[in-house]
């Protein structure tokens, strides 16, 4: 593998992690601050513990596609 494949790979492991990243603050950290602050359409109701472990899970799932992507690295 040359060594502009191994930056490309490293290119889709970060962008990978990145939406991981954004995943989990947007579906999960986002709507716990609005319940804190008071914003009323953020209020939970009883499946807003699901769907945040769902999106929780799915940010997982893309951090470890990011790290399968760096396990493509070769010297």
């Amino acid at each position: 593998m040359s060594l502009i494949e191994n930056e490309r790979t490293k290119l889709v492991a970060a962008a990978l992690n990145n939406s991981a990243v954004a995943t989990i603050v947007t579906a999960v950290i986002g709507p716990i601050a609005g319940a804190l602050y008071g914003f009323g359409s953020s209020a939970p109701n009883r499946y807003w513990f699901l769907i945040g472990a769902l999106w929780f899970l799915i940010g997982i799932g893309l951090h470890y596609l990011g790290q399968l992507a760096l396990g493509r690295l070769r010297e």
